[in-house]
């Protein structure tokens, strides 16, 4: 019968599409459910892809108007069209949910359109149709976390999804936390004229990355024009008047004061989407947090039904949600599917960007670890010098005993590119020697990670 497969995926997001996909491939009969009108899921639809795409179009125009003349190129009357940069945005966004579209066709997954809700272990309802799977996986992904006392309108005050659309370029955009999304939206708009103040509870930036690279990361950001309010939180909105008027404290207690803009931004994290599921009444275990609970193989405490991506722990990543969506078609398929977590990179797209991967110094600190450190700064890196791009350096922690790489992570140009070796290199058990004696092309930016292995020992060769 129709409505009768071996897999249906609740959410065509990364995890989910790929999901989907990949049990299609193993022989299984599958069908994806999204309410979207286009599939791809938060990231491609209103996150990841269009928010990078706007990164490289602001990148473009700051680099035309700032950067370019020390190449000998000169410019005369630059200036950027808004609705133009829009509108490459949204051709970029159509171009990546159409292909995941020709993927499901491609690969014969069905794409039940509208909302799930489970009847049953075995069963959903999307619409009035009801569906049975042998096996049912929710990955419906995340959203932002709102803030009390700043009710969000998407026009004024604004998510990510309000951010990547705006009309015009705010004369003050105020960013309500300092992590990812807030950066590099913010990044964004600065380039293209705003003044932004970055709101953060916390006393530093990105808190999941190494101490070390968030303070080299304020210290650009601040070159580059951004305001930062660390330690502060913010307890109130108010939108009365033309502008939004923000009530700030410090995060310890204190005078309360007031902060002004005209578009304020909430990035203060996401959150578990599982609403309207009826996980309740089927006995799906939830944790405080509202995330799904699962064994090590995604599975819930309810036979047959498993969860991946967002909905459940761990870092709330396109990447991460993608492999788990691998691992677990192959379980199914009575394969042996894993994730590592303690290889799945982090980046933050600004510029320059960061990468991480494995442990932080104050992680390997807190554990007890005996490790060694080795950097090595862009500035003696002769393909960055040729670039104008030498802000930013390498920096590898190593097993002081065996050598065994435990972490790595960057500030510099294209880190989110540069890391990948880095994550092959912890994926596969290798030693900091490994990377050194690993023969990079020059001149290459990869020539940094290099030379910081070789640190790692005391014996960079060009520091």
């Amino acid at each position: 019968m129709s409505d009768q497969f071996d897999l249906i995926v609740i959410g065509a997001g990364p995890g989910g599409y790929v999901c989907a996909i990949r049990a299609a491939q193993l022989g299984m009969k599958v069908a994806c459910v999204e309410k979207r009108a286009t599939l791809g899921g938060t990231c491609l639809n209103v996150g990841c892809i269009p928010s990078k795409a706007l990164l490289q179009s602001s990148e473009n125009y700051h680099a035309v108007r700032h950067d370019f003349a020390a190449h000998g190129v000169i410019a005369g009357d630059v200036r950027f069209d808004l609705p133009k940069m829009m509108g490459h945005k949204d051709e970029v966004v159509t171009a990546n949910t159409r292909g995941v579209e020709f993927l499901f066709k491609k690969n014969k997954v069905t794409w039940l359109k509208g909302e799930a809700r489970f009847k049953t272990a075995d069963t959903i309802t999307v619409g009035t149709e009801s569906y049975t799977a042998r096996s049912i996986v929710i990955a419906t992904g995340s959203e932002s976390v709102p803030l009390p006392g700043v009710a969000i309108d998407e026009t004024r005050i604004v998510t990510s999804t309000g951010a990547i659309a705006l009309t015009q370029v705010p004369h003050h955009l105020v960013v309500i936390g300092g992590g990812y999304i807030g950066l590099e939206l913010g990044s964004v708009w600065r380039r293209l004229g705003a003044e932004v103040t970055v709101v953060e509870f916390l006393d530093r930036l990105v808190p999941t990355m190494d101490g070390e690279i968030a303070t080299a990361f304020q210290k650009i950001l601040t070159k580059s024009g951004m305001k930062f309010r660390l330690g502060t939180k913010v307890t109130k909105a108010d939108t009365a008047g033309e502008g939004v008027v923000l009530t700030l404290e410090p995060a310890a207690g204190g005078t309360p004061e007031t902060l002004t803009a005209d578009v304020v931004l909430v990035a203060i994290g996401r959150r578990a989407h599982t609403e309207n599921l009826g996980l309740d009444a089927i006995g799906v275990t939830t944790d405080a947090r509202g995330r799904v609970v699962t064994d090590a193989h995604f599975a819930t405490n309810v036979k047959g039904i498993y969860a991946i991506g967002d909905v459940i722990a761990g870092p709330m990543l396109a990447h991460k949600a993608e492999e788990e969506g691998v691992a677990l078609a192959e379980i199914l398929a009575g394969q042996a599917g894993h994730v590592n977590y303690g290889a799945i990179p982090g980046v933050v797209y600004t510029w320059p960007e960061i990468a991480s991967v494995g442990q932080t110094e104050e992680e390997l600190k807190a554990a007890g670890i005996a490790y060694k450190v080795g950097k090595f700064p862009f500035m003696a890196n002769g393909r960055a010098r040729a670039m104008g791009d030498t802000d930013g350096f390498v920096k590898l922690l190593s097993d002081k005993a065996t050598d065994r790489l435990l972490g790595a992570h960057i500030i510099g140009p294209d880190a989110g590119t540069i890391i990948a070796e880095l994550v092959m290199a912890i994926e596969f058990g290798a030693s900091a020697e490994d990377v050194a004696r690993t023969s990079h092309a020059h001149p290459t930016l990869n020539e940094a990670v290099k030379e910081a292995a070789l640190a790692v020992d005391g014996r960079a060769l060009h520091i």
